[in-house]
């Protein structure tokens, strides 16, 4: 169902987004890939070409911009306009602390892009496919849209919201044949918490310390699976989960003897 589905990835220029371009890739998709860094995106590109003689697209685009996603996607050449499959996969955590004392750049930071950004993305790309009578949206979410943990208030509100967005939008969407999932995942070794850490590489690496992650390619393995579903199955959601991780703040650690 996949071979040459057009798939949009925003946030693809590292971790679950560059994996979740590789995979498509890899399942015969051609590659609509959005994010920031322009020279990470031609790096990509080009792997995947190299690779698998994908047909691929790159947009230099911070979600952040509403207005640069507008004109970014009514600006597609016309073979890039039907897209099948949207990716909503760019979003940050930025400082982890008490809300009493929080940066409401930070804050800014994490509401505008996983949210704010969402929001702009999806609402320039679903009525397309909405018009088209097809397509499929997967967000990617987090289990702390499930659950609050100490100093993640914020953070996890942002993801809570897109948990209802998702929501909201599958109701917003019925009887248009527009599917919406959204992938939750726990704790994944990306760049996620070097960002949230401000390029802390030692606070970063203790989060992972004693235990065995997800990987970025376990969550991409995962929406590539949701998005291959045939027509009428629309998998709502999935909670995936490294299994030493039981909750948001429930982890088995192993540390090494000897």
């Amino acid at each position: 169902m996949l071979q040459g589905a057009t798939v949009f990835v925003t946030g693809a220029s590292s971790g679950i987004g560059r994996a979740c371009a590789q995979a498509f890739a890899a399942a015969g998709a051609r590659l609509l890939l959005a994010a920031r860094r322009a020279d990470r995106l031609a790096e990509l590109a080009g792997a995947l070409t190299a690779e698998h003689a994908s047909e691929v697209t790159v947009l230099e685009l911070d979600v952040r911009d509403r207005t640069a996603v507008e004109r970014a996607v009514a600006g597609l050449d016309p073979a890039w306009v039907a897209i099948d499959v949207l990716v909503n996969n760019a979003g940050l955590a930025a400082g982890l602390g008490p809300l009493p004392e929080g940066d409401p750049d930070d804050w800014d930071r994490m509401i505008d892009t996983n949210v704010k950004g969402l929001l702009a993305v999806t609402r320039a790309v679903v009525p397309g496919m909405v018009a088209r009578g097809r397509g499929h949206v997967v967000n990617i979410g987090s289990i702390a849209g499930h659950e609050t943990y100490p100093n993640g208030a914020v953070y996890c509100a942002s993801k809570a919201a897109v948990d209802r967005i998702t929501q909201g939008l599958r109701m917003d969407v019925l009887g248009s044949g527009v599917r919406v999932s959204t992938v939750d995942p726990g704790m994944v070794e990306t760049e996620f918490s070097l960002v949230r850490f401000a390029g802390d590489a030692e606070r970063a690496e203790d989060v992972y310390r004693d235990i065995t992650p997800l990987r970025a390619a376990d969550v991409a393995e995962t929406v590539v699976w949701i998005a291959d579903r045939p027509a009428h199955v629309q998998v709502a959601e999935v909670l995936l989960l490294p299994t030493d991780q039981a909750s948001a703040t429930r982890l088995a650690r192993h540390p090494a003897i000897g």
